[in-house]
């Protein structure tokens, strides 16, 4: 499996979301985003950590720590390694000097939030990121052109409607990445992906 480093860009919200936000990590080494929808709860303990707020009791990642440690264990890394139907799945690769790596299924927020707490990395399969990134910085045409071989043949084989449909599509994406509204983008990406089929 190949996986890509991430890092953290930040967390955002929109009214019309419902209470979740969205956690967006960029590419260490690159200009692609992807951005994951996660709850309150789990916004909130990544943002506390993110700020080195320290809550007078444990919050649940932080006693997760806890007992990780008192197993004279760490957390490697963690890997958004599936997405499916729209979802995300991770998992967490801890390990001590006496055994061989643990690996934990884990929602990517909490596998984030542990990271975090340990200062452990964040990887993607490039396949996930292929499937849910969000290229920035780049025009919606140089997009377009490095897109895949059939995603770009299909498109202009589908007529001119469906072109025009893409296209506008397209150009919401890249004002929704420059606006910042990853959540916006999110769901522009989802609606590009099925007239891709």
């Amino acid at each position: 499996m190949q996986t890509v480093k991430m890092d953290i860009l930040g967390l955002s919200t929109s009214p019309s979301s419902g209470g979740a936000y969205a956690l967006i990590l960029t590419e260490t080494e690159g200009n692609r985003r992807l951005p994951i929808i996660i709850g309150t709860f789990e916004a909130q303990a990544i943002a506390l950590e993110l700020e080195s707020i320290k809550p007078p009791r444990p919050m649940t990642h932080d006693l997760l720590k806890s007992v990780v440690e008192s197993f004279s264990s760490k957390v490697e890394k963690v890997v958004i390694n599936d997405l499916s139907e729209g979802t995300f799945f991770a998992q967490i690769l801890c390990q001590n000097d006496e055994s061989e790596p643990i690996e934990l299924d884990a929602r990517p927020s909490d596998a984030i939030a542990l990271a975090i707490r340990f200062g452990a990395p964040i990887f993607v399969n490039t396949t996930v990121l292929d499937e849910a990134g969000i290229l920035s910085e780049e025009s919606s045409a140089s997009k377009s052109s490095k897109g895949k071989g059939k995603g770009v043949k299909s498109e202009q084989e589908a007529g001119k409607t469906e072109m025009t449909r893409m296209e506008e599509l397209e150009s919401e994406l890249q004002t929704a990445i420059e606006t910042e509204n990853y959540e916006k983008a999110a769901k522009i990406r989802d609606q590009i992906q099925k007239l891709k089929g």
